[in-house]
């Protein structure tokens, strides 16, 4: 860690962190309930997917050039306005009951979010070195997952008094508004010796791994509270604390990754962490009696903590403090395509198959993919 840079600002940098967890998680809850507010507006359930997906569609096509204009334009200064505009567009279905409002203002929400999430992934290269980067990254990912927990859960009982008040716990970023001001430390570019790993035509290959992560991890928020509220008869309030505890295990995972890297390369955690989100779905695809999502959803989301950890880990030792911004920008891009097209990609599969019996296809599908990748491998060592 630089010992130049001050705890609250080490602080700072992880409540931003976790705000771009809360980009979706904090309303999935409350779509079955949005849903049943907008009967008479037809395709209402795909607008209400919408809702959860279309800042991920803002977020993919807007991310590189936002990586552009934040290099341009300076990281704490983007934070700043992009926090005030956070609060507002965010919360914007305590008020608003016009359907097509709703769907613009979380497109601006949207860019909000890939501005906070490139700035933080940046800061973190300039912060860190190495090997205490990759333990920062495992806290950071702990943190953010723990807030998304408290969110997800706090959404959900909120959801069940109405759906709009879901929406009210993206005020907080006015909260943070006084710690980005006065902690955030912008590293001048001329002041570091830029001797980190320079880019590399493998930072593609990774892009395309952080597509299809995003791709297959996003169906557990946008699917589970469909299966358990519309299939299983479950509150809103059942639905958040199942994803909470995924989210929890999420921060297990992330800090797990440090351990495993340690012995491991990228690719080979890549591996485990899938066989391990696999193993997640097979077990939601299995389950019968409602409790037992407790134990089968957490292990998709310890996996994903450390897939995840992974791969920002991997993005970051591609790259230097010169172009650190803008690679970030299209590594937000890719996660956020990947979530924006997982509904869109899956709908016809989820509808055929039905929400269950999709999640056991997937994680067959998957462990099947881990046992040839780690095939290939062995035979190129």
């Amino acid at each position: 860690m630089n010992s130049d840079i001050k705890k609250l600002t080490i602080f700072t940098l992880l409540l931003i962190s976790m705000t771009t967890m809360m980009s979706n998680v904090a309303i999935v809850t409350a779509l079955p309930h949005l849903k049943e507010h907008f009967t008479d507006i037809k395709n209402i359930e795909f607008y209400s997917r919408l809702m959860l997906t279309l800042p991920s569609f803002v977020i993919a096509i807007l991310a590189p050039i936002l990586g552009h204009i934040i290099f341009r334009f300076g990281k704490k200064r983007s934070a700043i306005i992009a926090l005030i505009v956070f609060a507002i567009s965010g919360s914007t279905g305590l008020y608003l009951d016009s359907l097509e409002l709703l769907l613009a203002s979380r497109a601006v929400f949207g860019v909000c979010v890939a501005t906070l999430m490139i700035v933080s992934t940046s800061l973190v290269g300039d912060y860190f070195k190495e090997q205490s980067r990759h333990k920062f990254m495992g806290y950071q990912s702990a943190f953010t997952a723990v807030g998304g927990v408290v969110f997800v859960i706090g959404g959900g009982f909120l959801s069940d008094i109405s759906w709009r008040y879901s929406f009210g716990i993206y005020l907080i970023g006015f909260l943070l508004l006084p710690l980005a001001i006065t902690q955030l430390k912008e590293v001048k570019i001329n002041t570091i010796k830029d001797d980190e790993v320079q880019v590399s035509s493998k930072m593609y290959f990774i892009y395309f791994l952080s597509f299809c992560y995003m791709l297959i991890f996003f169906i557990l928020p946008t699917q589970i509270p469909f299966l358990l509220i519309e299939e299983f008869g479950a509150s809103g309030k059942f639905a958040g604390s199942v994803i909470g505890t995924a989210f929890l295990a999420n921060a297990f995972g992330a800090i797990t990754f440090s351990k495993l890297k340690a012995r491991y390369s990228y690719s080979t955690i890549f591996l485990i962490a899938t066989f391990i989100i696999a193993m997640g779905f097979t077990g939601v695809g299995l389950v019968q009696e409602l409790h037992l999502f407790y134990f089968t959803a957490p292990l998709l989301g310890f996996g994903g903590g450390i897939m995840l950890t992974n791969l920002t880990a991997w993005m970051l030792s591609r790259t230097t403090l010169k172009k650190r911004v803008k690679t970030s920008g299209y590594f937000t891009s890719a996660l956020f395509f990947g979530q924006f097209s997982s509904p869109l990609i899956f709908h016809s599969a989820v509808s055929n198959l039905g929400v269950q019996d999709f999640f056991f296809v997937v994680g067959i599908s998957l462990i099947t993919i881990v046992f040839i990748s780690s095939y290939i491998m062995k035979l190129q060592r």
